[in-house]
């Protein structure tokens, strides 16, 4: 079953149960794919979906750093339970002792030897831990990796 069939069924039950709050996060949700999708005129796949999803996270987390500093916890406790809704769609993030494997399989592959080769190797590695891992914490590990 795709993501996109999973949100449409899940909003339908949130619908019939009336569960307020995972409707409105899921309508959310769907309206950033449609957005995406009309944007770039394209139909969006599972990882793009994933995609969509990791940026949806990372905004409403930008969002409560900004709000704690603000001293509205009201409103941050808003965002953590929205993040919570859409972290039910997202894949389980991989541990750092995996994507040190993953590394080490790309500089296998690539034959990559030192910094220069970063963003050789940090082709491979985004399009195969897209949306699996933080690629921020991958391009930290890659650099350790290259430096020596």
């Amino acid at each position: 079953m795709s993501l996109k069939t999973r949100l449409t069924d899940d909003m339908k039950a949130a619908m019939k149960s009336g569960d307020k709050h995972s409707l409105g996060v899921i309508r959310l949700i769907n309206a950033a794919i449609k957005q995406r999708e009309v944007d770039e005129r394209i139909e969006l796949d599972d990882t793009a979906v994933i995609a969509v999803l990791d940026k949806m996270v990372k905004q409403r987390r930008d969002s409560v750093s900004q709000y704690e500093a603000a001293n509205r916890e009201d409103l941050a406790q808003v965002e953590r339970e929205e993040i919570v809704v859409i972290e039910r769609y997202v894949p389980a993030k991989m541990g750092e002792a995996e994507i040190l494997a993953a590394i080490d399989a790309a500089i296998a592959e690539t034959g990559a030897t030192g910094p220069a080769d970063m963003g050789k190797l940090m082709g491979p590695l985004k399009a195969k831990l897209a949306g699996q891992a933080d690629m921020g914490l991958v391009s930290v590990l890659v650099k350790k990796r290259l430096a020596g």
